[in-house]
């Protein structure tokens, strides 16, 4: 319930830099989405993180307009669409940029994702 409360369980868009901080303050695993709409393969990264964020309420799962945050793309030294930023006790730990790690290709599974966040042991994953 404090999860859900906290705005788990769900995948949902944050309006601005400084809704990050506060964001991450308040919750131990965070899931940022840095993407851009006019990205294609940010699409795709929404579709597997929609699918994610339901199963996994124990991590918050967000998306942040990466055109909007020059700022924070420029102190996280983000520089790849989409990257997800893997944030735990306030501190970004880990990064999947882009869809390196994801097989290389436009059609991997929302398991290769998942598979991918658990070895960064960001959600509770077997």
């Amino acid at each position: 319930k404090e999860w859900l409360s906290k705005g788990h369980g769900e995948y949902r868009e944050i309006p601005s830099e400084r809704d990050f901080f506060q964001e991450v303050k308040e919750s131990k695993n965070v899931v940022c989405h840095f993407y851009r709409d006019t990205t294609f393969r940010c699409q795709i990264m929404d579709k597997h993180l929609t699918v994610l964020a339901k199963k996994h309420i124990e991590t918050k799962f967000l998306k942040l307009n990466a055109e909007k945050s020059p700022f924070l793309c420029e102190r996280l030294r983000i520089k790849v669409i989409p990257t997800l930023a893997l944030v735990k006790d306030g501190k970004t730990q880990d990064y999947v940029v882009g869809f390196t790690d994801l097989g290389n290709t436009d059609d991997f599974t929302t398991e290769t994702l998942e598979w991918r966040l658990g070895c960064a042991d960001i959600i509770n994953y077997r």
